[in-house]
C-alpha cells in the first residue's frame, strides 16, 4: 500500500469516526414544547396570535385565549375548547369610562399535555371578563381574571394560575425514553456532554491535520 493510500485511508477512518460520535452526540428529535399558547378572536373564531400578551391591545368587545398544550410549533398549537364569545363572557359586565371589556378565556388541557407529575387544576375551560384600562394589554387583563401568573427572565408566560407549577417552554424529546428538558443553550447539549459544534470544530481540526500529514508525505 502506498504512502497515499494510507494517509487517505487514515482521514476516512477519521471521518467516519467522526460521523458516528457526531451522531451518538445528537440529541433526539424535538417532538414539539409544551407552553402556554395565546390566541385572539377572529370572527367568532380563535387566531393564533402574532405578538405576546404583553404587547397586544385588546379593544373592547375582544376575547383573548390561553392554551396549554404540548405543540410542534405554532401552525400545530391546540386551540382553547371554549369559543370565543364575549357577549356570554361579559353579559353582566357593563362599560365604564375610561375602561374596556376584555373576554379571557383559559384553558389548562388534557392530563397527556401536563408535565410530570403534574394535572390540570381544571378539567374544562375558565372564562372571565376582564375590566381594564383603555390602554391595558392582554397580560392585564389575563391578571385581572386569572392568578398568580408566572414569567420566566424573558418575559415569557410560563404558568396560569399556578400551573404548570415549574418549567416554562419545554421541548420535549420524541420516542418511548421521551423526558421533558429546558432547551439547551447555543453553546451546550443535554446531558453535560460535548456540544455538536465541539465535535464538528474537532472533526474539521481533524481533517486538515490528516490533509497536512498526507501533502508533506506526497513532497517527500
Amino acid at each position: 500500500m502506498t504512502r497515499r493510500s494510507t494517509a487517505a485511508g487514515a482521514l476516512a477512518t477519521g471521518a467516519a469516526g467522526l460521523l458516528l460520535a457526531v451522531g451518538a452526540a445528537a440529541p433526539a428529535h424535538a417532538a414539539g414544547y409544551r407552553y402556554w399558547s395565546f390566541w385572539e378572536s377572529d370572527a367568532g373564531k380563535w387566531t393564533y396570535a402574532t405578538q405576546g400578551p404583553a404587547t397586544a391591545r385588546p379593544a373592547d368587545g375582544d376575547a383573548i385565549g390561553f392554551r396549554f398544550a404540548l405543540s410542534e410549533d405554532s401552525a400545530d398549537a391546540t386551540r382553547p375548547t371554549a369559543a370565543p364569545d364575549f357577549a356570554a363572557i361579559c353579559a353582566d359586565v357593563g362599560k365604564t369610562a375610561g375602561t374596556k371589556r376584555i373576554a379571557v378565556v383559559v384553558d389548562f388541557g388534557t392530563p397527556k399535555d401536563a408535565p410530570a407529575g403534574e394535572t390540570p387544576p381544571k378539567t374544562a375551560p375558565t372564562t372571565g371578563c376582564a375590566r381594564v384600562a383603555e390602554n391595558g394589554t392582554g397580560a392585564d387583563a389575563l391578571a385581572a381574571v386569572a392568578t398568580p401568573l408566572r414569567y420566566d427572565s424573558s418575559a415569557m408566560l410560563c404558568g396560569i394560575a399556578g400551573y404548570p407549577e415549574q418549567g416554562c417552554g419545554e421541548a420535549v424529546a420524541d420516542g418511548p425514553a421521551a423526558t421533558a428538558t429546558t432547551a439547551p443553550r447555543a453553546a451546550e447539549e443535554d446531558g453535560g456532554g460535548p456540544s455538536l459544534g465541539l465535535l464538528v470544530g474537532g472533526g474539521a481540526v481533524l481533517a486538515l491535520g490528516a490533509a497536512a500529514v498526507w501533502k508533506s508525505r506526497r513532497r517527500a
